[in-house]
């Protein structure tokens, strides 16, 4: 049975994209409960302007004027309407009626269009009101996030880290603390990685799911604690990176669903966990690469043209939304790989379409999908301030540039509020929330650019003033000068639950040479240092650090340069 995100939810399915809004089967108690919902939907857009439709339905008491308001994230601006008077004040908007359509009964609707300009991204916007009052959201308002008598195991709230502590992880905590340094970040919250079998009930002495959760219940007191879990161990997993190969082979698609998944969600359904909140970020770098590393393209592994094949990653996937998504207290957010990956045109909308045949696979359905999560384990800057796509430089655009490459985006928060959006009209829930993983694409120290390159040329330009300091944006293991970045907290942007610490800083990508282990974990040559590349980075060299161990086992000398390059800084 598929659990829907919110009270919201189980009443209404608000797709953006599709004809209208649709409600689902439930009572109309359900739906009065939600005072007024909004369907916003860009119906063009081009790469300098939109236009867009929006429907307002009101379930509350019968109106004779209406006004409705938003605020956006981005530089959009109205230039005309029809079917309301809409008016701009910096970002917000508001769209009042006309002397024709002020009547809006209970239950009734009204539609109304407008055409603005924007440029870089143009995300649909968080929140709407009607006349003060916040639609698609029960009683007209969240749940409250803060009340510490919500058990937390009922109704999901909208974002799980609003008002919530987030558990620390005391092995992690006890590497950071015993580094020179550490102890000043040795109490940040970072995600519990479950990426064998045998993790479930601990290896190697360490701790297992239940000794995890226990623990969180103890950092929990009487306030909301939110418990991060990276559910990782797909048959095939990571085909087109051996550093991160897994356990499980190709085919061996029931072992993950009766051995890995079953086993978690048992534990996580126990009661004596109700009231924690559980986010599980769902198998990294699995499903983009079946879009990005098959068939005929330079990029294409025949390992990944064997799960393509087989059909293995969308079931996995579907089946540990479906299963997880059956426990009231757990928020899936399935994995969106990042900018330096699906950026480009030809990957951006396929990668959603796969996402989307996963999330509808093996009994699972779009409500299991509380959102998504990029930039995870990775370093792409979080936002590059000195450049962006929409210049030109000695008459060539900066999409032109070797770094960019004809991206449409040039750092993670732009990519994450685009790409929710591309989601949403693919038909995921107009509400899902996105995390990015800022544990390491901080990119500070003595190398940050304070402004923007010469403009001799547009690589110069763009070289001169970009953060993030790769020799190519598809490198990906142990990278030389990367930093902490943001520090974990909630809402930060427009459309984003959190920023998070997903990969724990200071634990290894992979190993810089090949380490025999019972893991199945292989050996890259994108962590060897003196590797000189492959097509997915475009042959340039690694940028990787020397003397790595294998992956997720600490790696001193990285966690001290991450620290030494944090941005902002310690």
């Amino acid at each position: 049975m598929s659990r829907t995100r919110t009270a919201l939810l189980s009443a209404l399915a608000l797709v953006a994209g599709a004809s209208g809004t649709a409600f689902a089967a439930a009572g109309d108690a359900a739906v009065a409960a939600v005072p007024c919902t909004v369907d916003y939907k860009v119906q063009n857009q081009w790469d300098t302007g939109f236009t867009a439709n929006v429907t307002v339905t009101n379930n509350s008491t019968a109106k004779s004027s209406w006004a409705v308001k938003w605020a956006y994230a981005g530089n959009q601006k109205v230039t005309s309407g029809w079917n309301a008077k809409v008016s701009q004040s910096g970002t917000t908007v508001t769209a009042a009626n006309e002397s024709y359509n002020g009547s809006l009964a209970t239950g009734g609707s009204v539609s109304f269009g407008f055409q603005g300009t924007y440029s870089g991204t143009n995300a649909i916007p968080a929140t709407f009101t009607l006349d003060g009052v916040t639609c698609n959201v029960d009683g007209g308002g969240p749940t409250d996030p803060t009340d510490p008598t919500d058990p937390g195991g009922g109704t999901r709230v909208d974002n799980p880290y609003s008002g919530a502590k987030v558990y620390v992880n005391p092995e992690w905590s006890a590497n950071a603390a015993a580094e020179p340094g550490g102890s000043r970040i040795s109490n940040q919250p970072t995600g519990v990685w479950l990426d064998r079998i045998a993790a479930i009930n601990g290896a190697n002495g360490h701790m297992g799911l239940r000794a995890h959760l226990d623990e969180a219940l103890k950092q929990k007191g009487s306030g909301q604690l939110v418990v991060q879990l990276v559910i990782y161990d797909l048959p095939g997993r990571d085909c087109s990176a051996l550093a991160s190969n897994g356990e499980l082979g190709p085919t061996e698609i029931d072992k993950y669903k009766t051995q890995y998944i079953d086993p978690i969600k048992t534990i996580l359904a126990d009661s004596k966990y109700a009231g924690l909140r559980i986010v599980t970020a769902i198998e990294i770098d699995s499903l983009p690469n079946l879009v990005t590393n098959t068939g005929s393209r330079a990029t294409a592994t025949p390992q990944c043209d064997v799960m393509k094949a087989n059909g293995n990653y969308q079931k996995g996937v579907g089946y540990a939304l479906n299963k997880l998504g059956d426990v009231p207290n757990v928020y899936n957010y399935i994995d969106a790989g990042h900018h330096g990956w699906l950026g480009w045109d030809d990957n951006f909308a396929p990668s959603a379409a796969i996402m989307k045949e996963a999330a509808t696979s093996e009994g699972a359905t779009v409500n299991d999908v509380h959102g998504f999560i990029t930039n995870t384990a990775n370093y792409s800057a979080l936002k590059e301030n000195n450049f962006s796509i929409n210049e030109t430089v000695a008459g060539k655009s900066v999409r032109e540039s070797k770094w960019v490459d004809w991206n449409r985006y040039t750092d993670e928060l732009s990519f994450a509020q685009a790409f929710r959006n591309q989601l949403v009209s693919t038909g995921f829930n107009s509400n899902i929330g996105m995390l990015i993983d800022t544990s390491r694409n901080g990119w500070g120290g003595t190398a940050r650019p304070t402004g923007p390159g010469a403009m001799t040329d547009v690589d110069t330009y763009v070289n001169g003033g970009r953060y993030d300091r790769r020799i190519h944006v598809g490198n990906w293991c142990n990278q030389s000068g990367a930093g902490l970045g943001e520090r974990p907290k909630a809402s930060p942007a427009a459309g984003i639950d959190a920023y998070v610490w997903m990969k724990p800083p200071g634990e290894s990508d992979g190993s810089s040479s090949a380490i025999p282990n019972d893991e199945g974990k292989g050996f890259d040559r994108m962590c060897d240092p003196t590797y000189t590349g492959n097509p997915r980075n475009n042959n340039n060299m690694s940028g990787a650090l020397p003397n790595a161990p294998l992956s997720g086992q600490w790696f001193s000398a990285q966690f001290q340069e991450l620290m030494k390059n944090a941005y902002p800084a310690l």
